[in-house]
């Protein structure tokens, strides 16, 4: 199996009557370690309770946090989550919380020289502190995975692009990508054209686009590849994107057929967003069966 090494923030996603681990890249690396990966997260915690709760979290599900600092300056990262009628969440993202402070240390730099793949988002750019360690990692990194997440103003479009022309795969939602291709100037309407216009802008040959509960577009090595989703009743959103990446990154890592993958990772990502919070507990049985009844 892989060595694959997620860089990103670390936090807990606040419920009006709970609170769960988050964070886009530990979900992702929460996934890829149930698919028997090696996956290690690169972050930060507050020295703090919800620090220490994290990290005793993260180590009895056997995420690596060799690499995840602990900052006495900062706090442990927080969102306020809130979910409609259908499920689907808005975030209230703390700023700024020890994520946003990732240092770059030679134990950081040698594990990403030493992984297969790199997974990172947007989100951990919007301090220049965690943002430059990312520049710096992503010139040893040997495969750069970019999950785009567009979380109004935590972005910038100059960042963005400069995100998407160093990776070698990147992951949207069908708004963010209808977004992206406007602002770089296409004119096209369907989501297939917006597609193969981004890649072509961006040197990027695979690109995945999710569609909620539509499914998913691949593009890889210029053929795509289509699922149209499962039919499930949803009780909340939160992470099944992140998983449905953990999944699609498992299966294509290893050298499964690329339909195969993405019939894989929407099933997962369903599954995910028929349970409560960010990590249920999925056995690959169950997966199986689900998607092959």
């Amino acid at each position: 199996m892989s060595d694959i090494v997620c860089y990103g923030e670390v936090l807990w996603d606040i419920f009006p009557n709970k609170k769960k681990v988050g964070g886009a890249p530990l979900n992702v690396a929460m996934r890829l370690n149930s698919f028997n990966h090696n996956a290690t997260i690169i972050s930060a915690v507050g020295k703090d309770a919800l620090g220490n709760e994290l990290l005793a979290y993260l180590d009895e599900n056997n995420v690596n946090i060799t690499c995840v600092e602990i900052l006495d300056a900062y706090h442990t990262g927080e969102v306020n989550v809130k979910l409609n009628d259908k499920g689907a969440a808005t975030y209230e993202i703390m700023c700024p919380r020890a994520w946003d402070k990732i240092s770059l240390t030679e134990a950081i730099e040698n594990t990403v020289k030493e992984s297969d793949a790199l997974v990172f988002g947007s989100l951990i750019t919007r301090d220049e502190v965690s943002r430059k360690t990312l520049y710096k990692i992503l010139k040893v990194a040997k495969y750069k995975i970019f999950d785009v997440n567009l979380r109004p103003p935590h972005y910038t479009w100059d960042i963005l692009l400069r995100l998407m022309k160093k990776a070698d795969f990147i992951k949207f939602n069908d708004d963010e990508l209808y977004k992206v291709g406007h602002y770089l100037g296409s004119k096209n309407r369907s989501l297939e054209q917006n597609l193969h216009f981004i890649a072509e802008q961006t040197n990027t040959e695979h690109i995945c686009v999710t569609k909620g509960e539509h499914g998913a577009v691949l593009l890889y090595n210029n053929t795509l590849y289509y699922n149209s989703g499962y039919k499930i009743k949803v009780v909340d959103t939160v992470g099944a994107g992140d998983s449905f990446l953990g999944a699609l990154i498992s299966q294509l890592l290893n050298n499964i057929n690329p339909q195969q993958a993405i019939n894989f990772a929407c099933g997962v990502g369903a599954l995910v967003a028929q349970s409560e919070g960010a990590n249920p507990t999925l056995e690959l049985s169950d997966i199986e069966t689900f998607i092959n009844p």
